[in-house]
């Protein structure tokens, strides 16, 4: 008697859309990164987070963060309105979760930027999330990085130099590593961990419903 194949229902839970964690110490060169990605594949959409650090400059708010003050910062994550929050080099980080769960819903894919704390917390909400972590080639590469970019104060920069081990130490978390050396190797290797991500079972399931209900195939 043939066995009626049946689907996990962890994978039936999966949405259209996928949601990219990226994470990974001050000066890996993870924004650089992602923003070629973005440039790349337009069908991603990048979360703008809330903060209550202070821009840098060429920052603008809504682009690269929504800019809060502490109080607004703790109202919103009182009214529930954050996926998670975190506190890091003494500034508050948050996510939104209403506009991430509605994307992805919608069929879109959703990239954070996000520390290793933050991206526990979303693993743990939308388990098929997808971990990345960015490492820089060394630790001296990494300090070259951050002085080099010129936005931080000398004392800014020791405190993210001496942060960025026990960040390092997260990496384990994380399905995948990028070792951020070759710059253009790097992002071939998110490409292909973003392509490789679409045609999992579950998400493949969710987008070609009609397709695998028509050939038969579980669901």
């Amino acid at each position: 008697m043939p066995l009626t194949p049946t689907i996990s229902p962890v994978l039936a839970d999966m949405t259209a859309g996928n949601l990219f964690l990226v994470v990974a110490p001050s000066g890996a060169g993870k924004s650089t990164l992602v923003n070629a990605l973005l440039a790349r594949d337009t069908a991603i959409a990048l979360s703008v987070s809330y903060t209550t650090r202070p821009p840098r400059r060429g920052d603008e708010n809504g682009r690269e963060y929504h800019f809060v003050g502490v109080d607004e910062f703790k109202e919103r994550r009182a009214r529930g309105e954050f996926l998670e929050s975190a506190e890091v080099h003494g500034n508050f980080y948050a996510t939104s979760r209403v506009w991430i769960d509605e994307r992805m819903q919608a069929g879109g894919d959703v990239l954070l930027e996000i520390d290793w704390q933050g991206a526990r917390q979303v693993k743990s909400a939308f388990p098929h999330s997808v971990g990345i972590f960015i490492l820089p080639p060394s630790i001296e590469a990494l300090a070259q990085r951050l002085h080099k970019r010129g936005q931080d104060s000398e004392a800014v920069i020791n405190r993210r130099l001496l942060a960025a081990g026990s960040e390092i130490a997260h990496a384990p978390e994380a399905d995948y590593v990028i070792i951020n050396e070759d710059f253009e190797l790097a992002l071939a290797q998110m490409t292909a961990i973003v392509t490789a991500t679409r045609l999992r079972y579950g998400c493949q399931a969710a987008r070609h419903h009609d397709l695998f209900a028509a050939l038969g195939i579980p669901q």
